[in-house]
């Protein structure tokens, strides 16, 4: 396997990151293992789903954070279970924890979202984790794409687990609107679930035009990630991008 960029900002501005998005089943697995995972993958932005909820739930995230090299940004329970977390090499602009609307007898979710600096760039950054009802969860990918329309930024990254394999209306919709960074660049392993044997790919990173995708996918012999750690982390495999944002010029 091809080695993924390091993180690094060029001369002119523009800046390599790395990206992780990864449903943590709100941590009621091997935490120590998840947290390996993470440092292991040395992102500059975490797009979680399912992180805490409940009772001291702000206390386990930031356990999370500092056990992984990396400090919280946004989300938890106040956007229903996304959330982000990011490396000190982010100046955060500002955040917002939206909530989507809920249908009755459904579960509330919701979307972690930020706009951040790193180098000269300037990235809107969102986690989702989409509905398991095929109509609700074709309707909240029309309300992310809206929501990231209206941050105000030129570039941006999306991700999340979509619970839908490509293919999909909803995963169709969200590829109309924005590059699926698995089908730019494949790196790595395809399949995200179940974490134990996967056989699809329900989790999937998205970009902006203009964002440059070095590579994506699963990072199964990333130097520091173990098997046993992927499989004993939680219930879905993580999804490590690499890109190039350009300087934004203001």
């Amino acid at each position: 396997m091809e080695p993924l960029p390091n993180s690094r900002t060029e001369p002119d501005g523009s800046a390599v990151i790395r990206v992780l998005s990864y449903n943590i089943r709100s941590m009621r697995d091997d935490t120590a293992a998840l947290a390996r995972v993470i440092a292991a993958c040395d992102p500059d932005l975490v797009l979680l789903q399912e992180a805490p909820r409940f009772f001291r739930w702000r206390k386990k995230l930031a356990r999370l954070a500092a056990a992984s090299g990396l400090v919280i940004l946004s989300g938890g329970a106040t956007a229903a279970g996304p959330a982000l977390l990011c490396s000190l090499r982010a100046t955060v602009e500002r955040t917002e924890d939206v909530l989507l609307p809920l249908t009755p007898g459904r579960h509330r979710r919701g979307l972690a979202t930020a706009v951040v600096r790193i180098g000269g760039a300037r990235l809107g950054v969102l986690s989702c984790h989409l509905s398991l009802d095929a109509d609700e969860r074709h309707e909240q990918a029309g309300l992310l794409l809206d929501r990231l329309a209206g941050m105000g930024v030129t570039h941006a990254v999306a991700g999340g687990d979509l619970n839908e394999r490509p293919g999909g209306r909803t995963f169709r919709r969200l590829g109309d609107g924005l590059r699926d960074c698995w089908t730019a660049a494949p790196w790595g392993s395809e399949y995200t679930f179940p974490a134990s044997a996967p056989d699809r790919r329900i989790d999937a990173v998205f970009v902006t035009e203009g964002i440059e995708v070095l590579g994506c996918g699963v990072p199964l012999g990333l130097p520091g990630v173990a098997e046993d750690d992927l499989r004993a982390a939680t219930d879905h495999l993580p999804v490590l991008t690499a890109l190039r944002l350009p300087a934004s010029g203001d």
